[in-house]
């Protein structure tokens, strides 16, 4: 893209060029390549229009208990992943399969066969293998469709139960159950912890708080009459809108709602090789007409040409193999038995049979973070004090600072020296105080089983203690202070108390909480200790926010990067000492902030912002995300093999900057450029001239920002996001998630992969070209939608590289062959026709050509799906070998014309060899051309193996004694006093060398010469 094409004035961009499609002209060869499957696809796109219109979303007005009240049917929560139902079923299987040229020409041919002046044989040799191909397919479609019938039924058929929570009480379920809850809490003030990661995939706990007039209801809260109006469904899951009416009160009860008050919200794949080989069967057909067309010529249109010009086409079928489709489908369930077979990948499960192929041909990958490359367990690893650095080797001596600083404390008093005793105990105080932490004690269980609600016969050990709060960031520090001798062990929206390392309850009194937002990147706590009265302000918050806050310093900077390059989350501790006439004042200029009408926000925050100044800094501390097993390597093993990795996750900035750092998804030698906030037009076109200027370096966007820039300039973002090596997309919805990857699909033609374990991830694997899921503490919803199901993150790495390479070699391999075998059987029925007066009489009929495609050769050609090229281990080792599968040379048209050649070179030898040494009677030629025939076939077979399997080697010569075994019963065909004889075999031999000899020369020569690049590392 030139430099002019951002520096332009921002309407240049209202005309630049589009994507064009060019009319063509609609004749036959537009209708024979491609037309027909436009107009049926049109067709079938007006119907499903007309039949399901596209719901217009709208505002919601939901009464509580009186679903008949509602002016409209709501769609049932249920999970369905089925493609079919039982009337759909049929009728969609075989469109899928027609709509392919191979399978729509073979009805057509076989159909012909019903006319008798186009019949050339027995009705059988057509339809029998076309039965047998659609009988495997709709096989194979039902088991997958009976088995994702089977995973929504035992999702949608999870019982919940209705029931009512008191305070310090917990709801049971069973283990990794998902609870969608509507209910009345009796948790302190109504609020309680709810995890949201079927929605945007965060486990950690989000404090929910229940309608305020719903609370101590005398009966249950279906009793009442009320209504919920909901705005209508929006890609925002950040927000939302709403009013609670309750109308048997006096007066009407309006409550508006916002997002706190929500507890749940609910927002045929084609592989790449399936099109390259339609594609090359358009072209063989083509071919095939030709040849058909010479033949007639040659002819002279005597006679009803038309009637010959069919013929030779039906004649010369056999150059597009019917059994092509067949081979393919087993050997990608044969790569998939492969997969699930894999000890060194155990738990991995394929889910769809079609595509196993895909694994070795993407270019992107798109992963979700938490639960995917995280474990969203967080270990406090480091605190900074400016003049002293713990780690976790000497936390100990955190621990006796602490006991020794409340023992100094108890028996001389409140007077504290500033020494590193002191300034340890003022850190890991504010660390235990600045927090939205609650601690929860499991409930005692009477006899009769019923939970017992008094505070009295709480359990309130260490041992029954779990934090909850909605960062797992502030779990972990309060874990750690926990640790060192200061615990939280009460807290409610007024007061909390610690316990000191002697057994000692200190209480503060809450006054006031500033919680932390994407902009303010900090949050602060304002509290009193009740024995002394004292009133601090403490604040935590991202170095970028708290450096212009706190007292000036020469360390921060500089401890900050290099606990950023560690890969820990890092957040700055200050204080500030209040007076009580200075607290007074800021409290009544904050609840008049809070008053206003207008620029509430910014006035509220003005007040806040005038405590913050010239604070007390504390401590840095540093905080660890523990990452998946292995997932560094896995992820520097995929980045050179090519693949580019973005990662989409609904969390913070930092937080997914952080991960980007600490995975290595960012190398260290990398810049990452951090595109700014953007809400419209000119914003965006100004960061997207600052991104362009950037070179080699990572990408890190919101959202918000990423919808601004694809709603003016996709094409621009997408050109230049693809050339970095890595992106990061944060804030981004389950529809942003899908929308990326078709963004992909569109923009570059390459071939995508989605990896996730949350429900959130499931639009974003089923859009992609192949879907991953891991199955983890988010359940199993992405793992059940998706074409392939692991266990860790790890195992994509061979998953791709082995299994991804060794599926797309072998697919390749195989679909070549068994085009070759057609196609040399047609040259050998072009040369007969050609000698023979251009006569349209088949060279084999009945069995012959049935045996041929079966169980003459199909068991050696089958087998190449067991060859491999390179060792697993050697694949691992060399990830660059990758490379080269994602530009398709394996199936190209290259290779596709050295085995046109190799099958006409060998077609005429065999052809006109069997002709010249032929006797006196014709069917010593059929006896002669038919057995070279699959002699070469199964030489041919031997001579395209890299690596010898034992089963390929029982496959050639169970092929080989099934003929020989069948020249018994093929009297018809075959004069067995003749192929008993030494001339016999003699001229079969000679035919069979001259065929097969040259071109095991010719490999030899390039394997010696020009040796691939696999071979080399193998030797």
């Amino acid at each position: 893209m030139s430099e002019e094409g951002f520096e332009n004035d921002e309407s240049d961009y209202q005309t630049l060029p589009r994507a064009r499609v060019n009319q063509r002209q609609r004749g036959l060869g537009w209708f024979l390549f491609g037309g027909w499957k436009v107009l049926c696809g049109s067709c079938c796109d007006c119907l499903a229009h007309i039949c399901r219109r596209k719901k217009e979303l709208k505002a919601r007005t939901v009464w509580l208990g009186c679903p008949e009240k509602c002016e409209e049917k709501f769609p049932k929560n249920t999970i369905k992943n089925q493609k079919y139902n039982i009337v759909t079923f049929v009728p969609g299987v075989l469109y899928q399969q027609f709509k392919f040229f191979l399978n729509l020409y073979f009805l057509v041919v076989a159909c012909s066969q019903f006319v008798p002046s186009l019949k050339i044989g027995y009705l059988y040799t057509y339809w029998a293998p076309l039965a047998f191909v659609l009988a495997v397919t709709v096989v194979r479609e039902a088991v997958d469709e009976v088995r994702r019938f089977q995973r929504d039924k035992e999702m949608n058929s999870q019982l919940y139960s209705k029931l009512t929570v008191y305070k310090n009480e917990k709801l049971y379920t069973e283990h990794n159950q998902n609870v969608p809850l509507f209910f009345s809490s009796f948790f302190f003030a109504g609020a309680c912890f709810i995890r949201t990661d079927q929605l945007d995939g965060e486990t950690d706990w989000k404090l929910k708080v229940a309608v305020g007039c719903t609370q101590r209801l005398p009966a249950d809260l279906f009793s009442i009459s009320a209504y919920v109006y909901a705005q209508r469904p929006q890609l925002d899951i950040h927000s939302f809108e709403g009013n609670f009416t309750r109308e048997d009160a006096d007066p009407q009860i309006h409550e508006s709602l916002s997002i706190e008050n929500t507890l749940w919200a609910s927002t045929v794949v084609v592989g790449l090789l399936d099109l390259e080989l339609n594609r090359l069967t358009k072209a063989l057909f083509l071919a095939q007409v030709v040849l058909s067309v010479v033949m007639v010529a040659l002819q002279g249109f005597v006679g009803p040409w038309f009637r010959n010009l069919f013929r030779f086409v039906v004649l010369f079928s056999y150059i597009i193999p019917i059994s092509l489709r067949v081979n393919l489908d087993m050997g990608k369930s044969a790569y998939g038995w492969m997969i699930m077979k894999d000890e060194n990948i155990p738990g991995t499960v394929v889910r769809t049979s079609t595509i196993p192929e895909e694994l070795g041909r993407l270019v992107y990958l798109l992963t979700d973070k938490t639960g995917t490359l995280t474990q969203n367990e967080m270990i406090f690893k480091r605190l900074h004090l400016g003049t002293v650095s713990y780690g976790t080797d000497t936390m100990d001596e955190i621990q006796s600072h602490i006991v020794q600083s409340y023992a100094q404390s108890q028996s001389s008093g409140p007077k504290v020296r500033k020494s590193v005793s002191s300034r340890i105990h003022e850190a890991v105080k504010a660390i235990a105080l600045c927090h939205n932490v609650t601690p929860v004690y499991e409930s005692h269980t009477s006899v009769n089983g019923e939970t017992e609600t008094a505070e009295a016969d709480q359990d309130f050990s260490d041992d029954n203690r779990t934090y909850q709060a909605s960062s797992p960031d502030e779990v972990a520090l309060v874990r750690w202070t926990e640790s060192v001798g200061l615990t939280l062990v009460n807290r409610d929206l007024t007061s909390l108390q610690l316990k000191t390392p002697s057994g000692q309850i200190l209480s503060f009194y809450i006054l006031q909480i500033f919680p932390f937002t994407s902009e303010s990147k900090r949050m602060g706590i304002i509290v009193r200790e009740e024995s002394t009265g004292d009133i601090t302000f403490y604040m935590k918050g991202a170095d970028v926010a708290m450096a212009s806050i706190v007292q000036y310093n020469d360390w921060l900077e500089e401890e900050c990067g290099n606990m950023a390059r560690e890969g820990l989350r890092t957040l700055v501790v200050a204080k500030k000492s209040l007076s009580e006439e200075q607290y007074q004042d800021f409290e009544n200029r904050y609840n008049q902030a809070k008053l206003s009408i207008h620029d509430r926000t910014l006035k509220v925050a003005a007040v806040v912002e005038s405590l913050e100044r010239e604070m007390e800094l504390l401590c840095l501390t540093g905080v660890e995300d523990q990452l998946q097993a292995d997932v560094r390597p896995t992820l520097e093993l995929l980045r050179n093999a090519g693949i580019k990795i973005w990662m989409l996750t609904g969390d913070k900035l930092e937080t997914a900057t952080c991960i980007a750092k600490s995975s290595h998804l960012v190398s260290r030698n990398q810049d990452i450029h951090v595109f700014r906030p953007v809400s419209n037009r000119g914003e965006a076109h100004l960061e997207l001239n600052a991104f362009r200027r950037k070179h080699d370096c990572a990408l890190v966007i919101s959202g918000d920002s990423l919808e601004v820039c694809l709603r003016y300039y996709e094409h621009e973002f997408v050109e230049l996001a693809c050339q970095c090596p890595a992106v990061v997309c944060c804030r981004c919805s389950p529809t942003q998630k899908a929308q990326i990857v078709r963004l992909l699909q569109q923009h570059t033609a390459n071939r995508t992969c989605a990896i996730g374990d949350g429900g959130n991830d499931v639009s974003m694997i089923q859009a992609a070209d192949c879907g991953i899921g891991i199955e983890g503490k988010e359940g199993k919803q992405a793992s059940l939608a998706a074409d392939f199901s692991i266990t860790q993150f790890k195992h994509i790495g061979r998953l791709l590289m082995v299994h991804g390479r060794n599926s797309y070699k072998r697919s390749a391999a195989l679909g070549q062959f068994v085009m070759h075998r057609g196609m040399i059987i047609s040259t050998m029925q072009a040369v007969f026709s050609s000698i023979f007066f251009f006569a349209s009489v088949p060279l084999y009929q009945g069995f012959l050509m049935v045996g041929y495609a079966t169980i003459y050769t199909m068991f050696p050609v089958f087998s190449l799906v067991l060859d491999q090229d390179v060792k697993p281990e050697m694949a691992l080792l060399y990830p660059e070998l990758y490379k080269d599968l994602t530009k398709g040379r394996s199936l190209s048209f290259k290779t596709f014309l050295i085995w046109v050649l190799i099958s006409v070179y060998q077609g005429g030898i065999l052809m006109y060899g069997a002709l010249v040494l032929f006797e006196s009677e014709f069917v010593h030629v059929v006896a002669i051309s038919f057995t070279a025939l699959i002699l070469t076939e199964l030489l041919m077979v031997a001579l395209t193996i890299r690596t010898w399997h034992w089963l390929m080697v029982v496959a050639e010569f169970f092929s080989f004694g099934c003929y020989l075994a069948s020249l018994a019963f093929l009297n018809e065909y075959f004069d067995l006093s003749f192929i008993t004889t030494w001339p016999f075999l003699w001229k079969v031999s000679a035919i069979t060398l001259v065929s097969c000899l040259p071109l095991y020369i010719i490999k030899y020569l390039k394997r010696k010469f020009s040796p691939p690049s696999y071979s080399k590392l193998s030797s």
